[in-house]
């Protein structure tokens, strides 16, 4: 990663902070280099990061990291109160958004929270220009698949849960969306 994109990175976890409640117990799928758990320490319980590019990460009390794929490397009876999907949901195909849904209904308890990041489609252009003249990394833009952002809701809705807060962030070029498990 480059430094912006840690600033980008950081600017997300903020956004999502307030909705994880102190002593929650979090999944972060595609915790990348683990900072959501860095990020908010002592805060929540611990859980667990899972990624299949999971690189090294320092050891955290409480929290363990999984070199792997979600759903199918979480164990059928891990519950978390939080599930975090920052930057993730666009780099999924159809099939495997809707199937992740269905997981994180699994994986949450009633009432857990679903907090998701999603980059509107247009930031797609600009993450290749900044990537071409050095300024982040652009990690993954090829698995974007054009997934319009304006589809989270639906899909997401879809499942066990109600959309408890939507909003743009970073410009208008991200959106903050906070589910509530049934």
């Amino acid at each position: 990663m480059k430094a912006l994109d840690r600033i980008l990175q950081r600017w997300r976890i903020a956004k999502a902070a307030p909705h994880i409640a102190r002593g929650a117990r979090v999944l972060d799928v595609g915790c990348a280099d683990g900072a959501l758990f860095a990020q908010l320490g002592k805060r929540i319980a611990g859980g667990i990061g899972i990624d299949p590019a999971l690189g090294a990460v320092p050891a955290r009390d409480g929290v363990r990291y999984i070199r792997g794929r979600f759903p199918a490397d979480i164990g059928a009876d891990e519950r978390f109160d939080v599930v975090t999907m920052l930057a993730l949901f666009e780099h999924l195909e159809d099939d495997a958004q809707v199937a992740a849904v269905s997981a994180c209904g699994r994986v949450l308890r009633s009432g857990g929270v679903l907090v998701m990041a999603v980059p509107e489609p247009r930031v797609d252009d600009l993450l290749h220009l900044l990537a071409r003249v050095g300024l982040v990394a652009g990690m993954a833009l090829h698995e974007h698949h054009g997934f319009e952002t304006k589809r989270t809701g639906a899909i997401v809705g879809s499942g066990p849960f109600d959309l408890v807060r939507h909003e743009r962030f970073q410009l208008g070029l991200n959106n903050l969306y906070v589910f509530r498990r049934r």
